[in-house]
């Protein structure tokens, strides 16, 4: 089969169209994210600890949409294109339960006690085990879950594990060296949720308890030193309105602290009454699209785009995570982080804008980056050598950006340095690399793959960084072409794994993997059959209907509303470009 380039062409124009018309005033994209019924229910949990009189008109609104919303199975996922998990459903559950709404649930609530009593049994023990069960060691999003059905007055504070807020009055660095059972996102948890359990259920311990009772001032001070001029940790929905009602219910209503998150809540909250995960991920979205439209030929808003990017990016020491100037996070808003894959994203970008920008600050984008790479060669999300729990380890994806970045801007910064970082990152890509050929990625995933894993994703992401280095003709890659070459579905797609439903994100991301690697006649036949499915999904408006594939923390689902649109850009660009 070869490929229709009539077809590829028009799909891929009204795809750019799409994209481009979806900028703001100054040339980037914002994107939307999908309404999420977990940020739902705890802004809804967390409103009514505060003041459910004052905050009558939210409550009824989200308790609405969250009925509106209920799977056929009767629970909740964290999409509303999600399949019913366990967390996301006694979250809303609790919420129901303290809702003072004047909104009818008892049939809602009924059928979500079914989908409960199916999943994980009729007793609060058996419900609280199978949630532990399924977070293991990690305790960063079981306790605030547990706390928040505490709450609710569904779960014994006795089945609530402590959290050592004490900890937090300790130096950033000793961090990773107490093996904390929450990652390194989470200290805002860590400090209201901890001194939470400890007013519910005092220490024991009459030392331990004297030194967490002088701990709780030092700790919250560093909570209101570590809090963003927005009031949303980390701009997400649930981080924060666990730290508001953690502290609203420990009798700190009126704490600076807790006054700023109920700000940040209402202002995020949505006019159907829902709340996203997150207010935005703008400058991802924005350097996605730009790296998409490689193919597209120069763009006109190429010099404001430039002079966008670099205004990203952070001058300071970040009060958060005590990160060093020169990354870039998500989103400019005050909530965002300096992170791997943005800082990554935002150097691939620059690169590809082709303008000249200031290189000081590229040469501390990627000083910043080689700063971060992990003893294991590779790198982690925020934090070098943090632990081994979710988005603190050293991920496949985030360093396979990285390389494309450091690549890209050889000899900014320090070129010994940099060849020593890429060849670290290649022996810790080649040690990862699974037995079929392919990377597991850390922040994508697939809802159907057993395991959620993306490994599509990942593979895709690490023969991009193999493209770069001119290394597509070696054992790894050759292994990862296989795999991709493999997994493609009947239906010309590919889902997260081989016989997992694709989706339009998925296949776009293979197809433009193997069109920037392959040149042989298999590829060119498993190229076009993929090409031909993403032009009919995008024929029947496939561009307006995300899936869910991102994962933000603790393996919450996501949609973003760009990523069908910007990956279909690049895949078709890439195969118009190729000749096929």
């Amino acid at each position: 089969m070869k490929v229709n380039v009539r077809k590829t062409r028009e799909a891929y124009e009204t795809a750019k169209a799409m994209l481009l018309s979806a900028r703001k005033a100054g040339g980037f994209w914002v994107g939307c994210l999908s309404s999420s019924a977990l940020s739902t229910a705890t802004a809804v949990s967390a409103l009514c600890v505060v003041d459910a009189d004052r905050f009558s008109g939210l409550i009824a609104a989200g308790v609405t949409w969250l009925v509106k919303h209920q799977n056929r199975d009767g629970g909740w996922g964290d999409t509303v294109d999600s399949p019913s998990n366990l967390a996301t459903t006694m979250l809303v559950q609790a919420a129901f339960a303290m809702a003072a709404s004047p909104v009818v649930v008892a049939e809602a609530v009924e059928r979500a006690e079914d989908f409960l009593r199916r999943m994980a049994g009729t007793s609060e023990r058996q419900r609280v085990d199978s949630l532990r069960e399924s977070y293991g060691e990690d305790r960063t999003f079981a306790v605030p879950i547990l706390m928040n059905c505490a709450l609710a007055r569904r779960v014994d504070w006795d089945d609530v594990p402590t959290l050592p807020f004490e900890l937090a009055r300790l130096p950033r660095w000793s961090f990773s060296r107490l093996r904390l059972h929450v990652v390194s996102y989470a200290l805002p948890a860590l400090i209201a949720i901890g001194q939470l359990i400890h007013k519910r259920r005092p220490t024991l311990n009459p030392v331990l308890g004297v030194l967490r009772d002088a701990s709780i001032v030092p700790t919250l001070n560093r909570l209101i030193e570590i809090q963003p001029e927005s009031g949303g940790f980390l701009e997400a929905t649930p981080l924060t309105s666990f730290v508001v009602m953690s502290l609203a219910a420990a009798g700190r209503r009126d704490h600076v602290v807790t006054r700023r998150g109920i700000d940040f809540l209402t202002a995020s909250a949505r006019d159907d009454g829902s709340w996203p995960i997150d207010t935005n991920l703008s400058t991802w979205v924005t350097t996605q699209a730009i790296d998409a439209l490689t193919h597209a030929g120069p763009l006109a808003e190429a010099p404001a785009l430039s002079r966008w990017l670099l205004d990203q990016q952070h001058a300071c020491v970040h009060p958060y995570t005590q990160s060093q100037p020169g990354g870039w996070a998500w989103t400019k808003l005050t909530g965002g982080v300096p992170d791997a894959d943005d800082t990554s994203g935002a150097l691939v970008a620059l690169a590809h804008l082709g303008e000249r920008p200031d290189l000081e600050a590229v040469r501390a984008g990627v000083r910043w980056l080689i700063d971060l790479q992990n003893r294991d060669g590779g790198w982690p999300t925020f934090c070098r050598g943090w632990g081994k729990l979710p988005f603190d380890r050293s991920a496949p994806d985030l360093t396979a950006h990285a390389i494309r970045a450091i690549r890209l801007w050889h000899g900014c910064y320090h070129a010994v340095k940099e060849r020593r970082a890429v060849r670290r990152a290649m022996h810790f890509l080649s040690r990862t690399q699974n037995v079929d050929g392919s990377w597991s990625p850390l922040w994508f995933g697939n809802q159907f793959v057993m395991d959620h894993a993306s490994p599509v994703y990942g593979t895709a992401r690490v023969l991009a960084a193999m493209r770069d280095l001119g290394r597509t003709r070696s054992t790894e890659a050759q292994r990862a072409v296989a795999f991709l070459t493999d997994a493609r579905n009947k239906d010309g797609g590919w889902g997260g794994a081989k016989d997992v439903p694709s989706t339009v994100e998925e296949t776009a991301l293979a197809l433009r993997a193997l069109a920037d690697a392959t040149r042989n006649a298999t590829s060119n036949d498993t190229i076009a059959r993929g090409c031909r499915f993403l032009v009919n999904r995008i024929s029947r408006g496939a561009l307006a209907k995300p899936a869910p594939i991102g994962l933000y923390f603790a393996s919450l689902w996501y949609s973003e509303k760009l990523y069908p649109v910007i990956w279909s850009v690049a895949a078709l660009g890439a195969v118009l470009a190729r000749g096929s």
